[in-house]
């Protein structure tokens, strides 16, 4: 089965309904030819963003800092705790959380009869277990993943009905709206750092450092080259009887020297944020190679006395904040952070030579050991005869496959030509973005002298010739044949027009960007190769 057609799933579900086309949406996916290899010779790539993040985390490691995770979720009530009367402002840039409440559904006799309506008998006995399903529903008692499953089963209907029965029947469902809560996402990891310090002061010995390189919430009105809604943050905090906060800058020189960093600046804020100690904020800068100039990275500074009161917290703390995002758009000198982070929106796929050259692959290949034996027969054959006028045939294998006799045999019938036809032996390059089947050697075709030329001594060769897929294919239909119990074979190529009349497969990803940058996918040419086969048992 080929590729499905988005349009044509859709146009049913229109046409059908969404359950019945789920219902048979199995047989919308094609049946797997092999499993998934988990092991690959090609290792996988990683994202250069959690490569930085990786050696954020070592060099925490390496200064002596045990790693954390902070809360996520954060009530606002720990925002006024840390942040006083700036508190307000500081909550305008947080995400609430809302949720949609667990709905009181009554069974009255008119939704009885709307359930009989879609084809239930709707005993008493069944009543009350929907009452029960619904009363255990509203108190929490059933999670909602597992609603339409009880519903089912109190009914002793299909899953398929009881969906129908919450759509149609209870409107409750499709009415309800989300109702906000006290809970915020993160948006400084600040906020969870009291949290974890307060749980923490008793348990280990001064001075505790602890880090955490995770995410962080901000409710930006618009993401924009600088600035993401979503976030990283490598935090760490120091608590000590006695703190410097000179050792922030120590901490940031520490952190970010190991990843080529040299030239810092480190300024004290005029306005500190509340939960500072006042005049103990600062800023440190790097300088933007790209965008030619320097921009804040991190923020250090001693937690004020006062919110470390209301956490019960003893002694002083030092707290360190990198924003991970900013270094990483220095460090891969990208003036944009969304192309960094977020590539696969941001960023148009670009395919070196060698990528494309990778894409390019024989479709069909012999799978046995006989059959590549076959192939390799071919291949040498046709090449050992491939000037010889034809008519002429010559065998290229005679022995056992699959239990069957087999004789094979290159051929060509029609006169005035040569066994192999002048493109046969093209062989697949891609240069400059362009896959071309160029002739064995340059020197063969004048005309064409000058754009072969060069096209072979730059372009990445793909390592196969017409002649070696075809091949392939011809021993592949031979393998298929014994199998089946057909009687010969017979593969005959003329005329190549596209890749795939010579078993060439040239990847999507490959063609797209070909097709985009417009390029030229040119393998064609007079191949005039014939290969047939006899089988007996």
């Amino acid at each position: 089965m080929g590729k499905r057609r988005p349009n044509e799933i859709l146009k049913r579900v229109k046409k059908e309904g969404f359950e019945r086309v789920w219902r048979e949406s199995a047989s919308l996916l094609p049946k797997p030819k092999r499993r998934l290899k988990l092991v690959s010779s090609k290792p996988g790539t990683s994202h250069p963003f959690f490569n930085l993040l990786q050696k954020m985390r070592q060099s925490f490691l390496d200064l002596g800092f045990t790693e954390v995770l902070n809360p996520v979720i954060v009530d606002e009530s720990e925002v006024y705790k840390q942040y006083g009367s700036e508190a307000p402002v500081i909550l305008d840039r947080c995400y609430y959380l809302a949720t949609l409440p667990r709905p009181d559904i009554g069974l009255g006799k008119a939704k009885c009869q709307k359930i009989e309506s879609l084809g239930v008998q709707l005993t008493k006995n069944k009543r009350v277990a929907l009452q029960g399903v619904l009363r255990d529903y509203k108190k929490g008692k059933i999670d909602s993943d597992d609603l339409v499953e009880k519903v089912a089963e109190s009914l002793n209907i299909p899953d398929t009905t009881a969906t129908l029965i919450l759509s149609k029947v209870f409107p409750e469902f499709a009415a309800l709206k989300p109702e906000p809560s006290t809970h915020t996402l993160r948006s400084h990891m600040t906020s969870a750092w009291f949290i974890t310090l307060q749980a923490q002061q008793y348990k280990l010995e001064l001075p505790i450092k602890l880090f955490s390189v995770d995410i962080r919430f901000r409710r930006e009105q618009r993401e924009d080259p600088t600035h993401l809604r979503v976030h990283h943050s490598a935090s760490c905090v120091v608590m000590d009887e006695t703190v410097d906060v000179r050792d922030g800058e120590e901490i940031t020189r520490a952190m970010l020297k190991p990843l080529g960093f040299k030239r810092f600046r480190f300024l004290q804020k005029k306005v500190t944020s509340k939960y500072y100690t006042p005049e103990t904020e600062y800023e440190s800068f790097i300088f933007h190679p790209s965008m030619k100039k320097w921009i804040e990275i991190a923020n250090y500074g001693l937690y004020n006395p006062i919110a470390l009161a209301r956490y019960n917290l003893e002694h002083p703390i030092l707290n360190v904040g990198i924003g991970v995002e900013r270094v990483a758009s220095v460090v891969h000198d990208e003036s944009d952070v969304r192309r960094l982070v977020y590539p696969q929106f941001y960023v148009e796929r670009e395919l070196s030579d060698i990528e494309i050259a990778g894409m390019v692959k024989v479709e069909v290949k012999p799978q046995s050991k006989l059959g590549i034996k076959i192939r390799e027969k071919i291949i040498s054959t046709a090449l050992k005869h491939a000037d010889v006028s034809a008519p002429c045939g010559f065998l290229a294998y005679e022995g056992k496959l699959k239990g069957k006799n087999v004789r094979v045999y290159v051929y060509e019938t029609d006169v005035g030509t040569k066994l192999l036809g002048p493109a046969a032996r093209n062989y697949i390059y891609v240069y400059n973005g362009n896959i071309l089947g160029l002739p064995e050697s340059y020197l063969e075709r004048e005309a064409i002298a000058k754009k072969t030329k060069k096209a072979r001594e730059k372009g990445v060769p793909v390592g196969f010739s017409y002649l070696d897929a075809v091949a392939s294919l011809a021993a592949a239909k031979i393998e298929e044949a014994t199998h089946l119990g057909r009687k010969s074979v017979n593969v005959r190529v003329k005329m190549a027009k596209h890749p795939s009349d010579v078993n060439v497969k040239v990847g999507d990803v490959a063609r797209r960007f070909i097709t985009s940058k417009k390029k030229k996918i040119e393998i064609a040419g007079p191949v005039f190769i014939g290969v047939r086969a006899e089988i007996a048992s």
